[in-house]
Order: structure tokens, then C-alpha cells, then sequence
């Protein structure tokens, strides 16, 4: 009898909410807002991660990107030009802490320029800023490359470039 109930019960439920139940939908940009976006390149070698920013500040956006597999993580900011069009972004690994020179932050930075955000269709546009969805893929061009020649590559860190081109992977928490 109580398999009955059950069925009965299966039966009356419409089966939108029963689909959505075994299968959840993943998050989407429309419910993440970018300081809490975590995008993967298409080989899943690399993941970066945004983080709130926690006070005023002339970066508007700040992430970790790590090498999969391995206990590597660089620090990236953002800094929006004058007319917040665009968006500058910097990737740094082993950067001196303290009063530091130009050369001491060109031989840490690991890659510079333009990051860009784009959605499913290809749509650019500028990053988003903190509390605006977050964007479905982002661009940040010759990554690759600049990774390969970097303190960042090597044995026991990068060994695998990544693409150019992350796609949003979820949301944390």
C-alpha cells in the first residue's frame, strides 16, 4: 500500500519539479554577482577564483587563479580605467611584500592586459564590477603564452598553458 501513496503521489506532482529535483540546475551569471564567480579554462588546468573586495579601493575586482593539481595559486587585480570601459588586469606570483620597485613588480607579474567578459553569445563587454552578475566567460588575451614565460611555469607549478578564454564554472558561497 505504501508504494501506492508513493505513486499516487509522483503522479500529481508535475514533472518540471520532479526533473529539476533529480537533476538541479546549475548556477547560472543571472545568480552569481562576480566577486563570488569561479570560471575553469576548457582543459580544467586552471581555475580563478574572484574574492570580495574588502575596503575602498582603486582595484575594482581582485581573484586567485590556481594551477590545478598543484599547490600553486597567483594573486590578479583589476583596475578600471577613467571611463570604467575597461578593465586592466594584472596576474602576480611571489611578489615581494614591503616598499617594492617597478622592477621588482614587472619581474613578479606573470601577465597583464585587458580582461574582458563576454556571455554565451558572444557578447563583449567590460568586466563587471562587484555586486553586478557575473559574466558567463572571461578573456584575457595571450594568457598562455605569458604563463609559459613566467616564474609561474616550471617543475612542480604551470606545466600545461592555459586557454585564453575561462568559462564560469559556478558560485561559491
Amino acid at each position: 500500500m505504501p508504494a501506492q501513496n508513493m505513486m499516487a503521489r509522483l503522479a500529481s506532482t508535475p514533472w518540471v519539479m520532479l526533473a529539476f529535483a533529480v537533476n538541479p540546475m546549475p548556477a547560472y551569471a543571472e545568480e552569481c554577482v562576480q566577486e563570488k564567480a569561479v570560471y575553469v579554462d576548457m582543459d580544467n588546468a586552471y581555475e580563478l577564483r574572484f574574492e570580495p573586495m574588502e575596503s575602498e579601493s582603486p582595484v575594482s575586482n581582485r581573484f586567485k587563479l590556481a594551477v590545478r593539481n598543484t599547490a600553486v595559486v597567483a594573486d590578479g587585480v583589476v583596475m578600471r580605467s577613467d571611463d570604467r570601459l575597461r578593465a586592466d588586469g594584472r596576474i602576480m606570483f611571489e611578489c615581494p611584500e614591503g616598499d617594492v620597485t617597478g622592477a621588482d613588480l614587472r619581474a613578479c607579474t606573470v601577465w597583464q592586459g585587458m580582461v574582458y567578459a563576454s556571455d554565451l553569445k558572444g557578447h563583449i563587454r567590460a568586466l563587471p564590477a562587484e555586486g553586478e552578475n557575473a559574466a558567463d566567460r572571461l578573456f584575457l588575451p595571450a594568457l598562455g603564452p605569458s604563463i609559459q614565460k613566467s616564474s609561474l611555469w616550471g617543475e612542480g607549478k604551470a606545466t600545461v598553458a592555459p586557454w585564453d578564454v575561462l568559462s564560469l564554472k559556478g558560485c561559491y558561497q
